[in-house]
Formats: C-alpha cells, structure tokens, sequence
C-alpha cells in the first residue's frame, strides 16, 4: 500500500520533501506533479525501481526516458550540448519542454535510447516538483504516468491512487493538474526536430 502525500502547491512542506527524498533513496517508485500531468519516477540508478515503471507504464525498450532537473547545472553532466543549444534551453527553463539529447557517460546505459544514445531532459515548473528534486541533490529518473491504453498523463491524484496505490511506494498529492502536455525538441543532431508540439512555444528553437 503506498502512502499518499498532501503537499501544498505554492509552498511544499519541506517535511514532507524530505520524507520523499528519504523513500526515493530507498529504492521507492514516486508519483509527483509537475507542470505537464504527473510523472512517475525513481532514483536515477535504481535499476529495480526502474523495472517497476517498466512494468506499470508498459513501455518498450524504444521509449525516451527523462532525467527530470531542478537546474541547468545538471544539463552538462547528463547531456552533449553545444552553446547555442545551451543557450535556447536555458533561456526557455524552467518550462513545458522536454529536450532530448546525446547522453553522458553520466546516464546509466539502460536509460538510453537503444540507438541512438540519447536521454530526454527538463526543467518543470512547478513548485513541488522543484522542492523535491532540490532536496534529492540530483535529477529523477521519470516519464509521464501515461497509463496503457491512454494518450495523455494523468493529473487526478485521488484516481491514481484508485489505480496505483498497491504498485508504487508514494504518491504526492499535488492537486488537479489539468492537461498540459510539453513540447518535445530532439537536439541531438544539432539541428532543433520538432517531435511533439505542446504547451511550449517553438518559435525560439525554430
């Protein structure tokens, strides 16, 4: 049975945070709001927790998994990026975008794009999402809780739990979040692709 975690929205108790961050350490697989639905996650290592989220999303070994960031201090760890992407990200950060680029030696393998060695990043804004990832010291390995069958992430938190309380370990009550999904730009390759067009404006990268 997983706990269930009612966080303010503008000011997340910091408590609470820890508790999280404490959980995650763990080995714990967390659902969380951010800007775009809620994303469920792990520690970036935690090859068991990561497996879990395999299981319940049921993705296959194609999918982007994102590194979910509370800065752009982490981008050049985790990722490939040259100035002038460098430049467009941090100029549209925090925000509704998800970048994908070549991961570092940083990433561990299994998060990779089998092909084409490449990580999603992002930034979220939203408070919650920021106290905990500024707590845990370190990006959050995380993809959207789109669940089978479905198109967009989940953003009722009292459903979540109706769904998922025996499959994860915590699930932060954010409030209803609404339908938001990001803008999804590869800049992998230099050049900027436009892989989904969502809540952020392209026109900075295009």
């Amino acid at each position: 049975m997983s706990q269930f975690f009612y966080v303010h929205p503008d000011n997340p108790q910091q408590r609470l945070m820890k508790q999280a961050v404490d959980m995650i350490r763990s080995g714990a697989v967390v659902v969380y709001p951010t800007d775009s639905g809620y994303a469920i996650g792990c520690q970036l290592d935690d090859k068991h927790a990561l497996e879990r989220i395999i299981r319940i999303r049921e993705l296959g070994k194609d999918h982007n998994f994102t590194l979910m960031c509370r800065d752009m201090s982490e981008l050049s760890v985790y990722a490939r990026v040259d100035n002038q992407a460098f430049r467009q990200i941090k100029n549209n950060t925090p925000g509704a975008y998800t970048f994908i680029l070549k991961a570092t030696k940083e990433v561990p393998k299994r998060l990779h794009h089998p092909k084409r060695k490449t990580i999603g990043l992002r930034v979220p804004d939203n408070r919650i999402a920021l106290a905990l990832l500024e707590e845990l010291g370190e990006p959050l390995m995380s993809t959207s809780l789109i669940l089978p069958g479905n198109q967009l992430a989940e953003s009722d938190p009292e459903i979540i739990r109706d769904m998922l309380e025996k499959q994860v370990d915590l699930i932060i009550n954010g409030g209803h979040l609404g339908e938001h999904p990001t803008t999804v730009l590869d800049l992998s390759e230099g050049e900027c692709v436009v892989i989904r067009e969502g809540e952020g404006d392209i026109s900075a990268f295009v």
